[in-house]
């Protein structure tokens, strides 16, 4: 007992232990790896994939004249960071039979980055024309 009290003692005399802050997530990197998305993706119209204004709180499935999948169609899925961060992190896995054949992003990092950037980007001015 007097080792635990000693410890306790010792560590009241210490500058309390910080972990690092988290990182806040970085658009600008974001911006970067939407390259990797731009094969089928665009902010303002629709390529192979749909566009990505308007993205967040959009029913998934939802745009207009778009061709989805039906597990896509179906899913309920509303967009929002915390949804976007598990469908992005493996597509297939999270929504069998989605037509969207990408891996992924598995990094976390670079995922919260990328999503920050897509919420940012659909309050420019060019998704603004979209919603007009």
């Amino acid at each position: 007992m007097r080792l635990a009290a000693a410890v306790a003692a010792l560590a009241a005399l210490l500058p309390a232990a910080t972990l690092p802050a988290a990182a806040a997530p970085d658009p600008a990197r974001g911006e970067q790896i939407y390259g990797r998305c731009l094969a089928c993706h665009d902010l303002a119209r629709d390529r192979v994939g749909p566009r990505h204004c308007g993205l967040f709180g959009r029913r998934a499935g939802s745009v207009p004249g778009f061709v989805y999948s039906p597990a896509m169609k179906s899913s309920g899925i509303v967009w929002n960071a915390a949804t976007l961060d598990r469908f992005l992190a493996a597509p297939m896995k999270a929504m069998p039979g989605t037509a969207m054949t990408y891996d992924g992003i598995p990094d976390p990092t670079e995922r919260a980055d990328l999503i920050a950037w897509l919420e940012q980007a659909g309050r420019s001015a060019e998704c603004r024309a979209v919603a007009r």
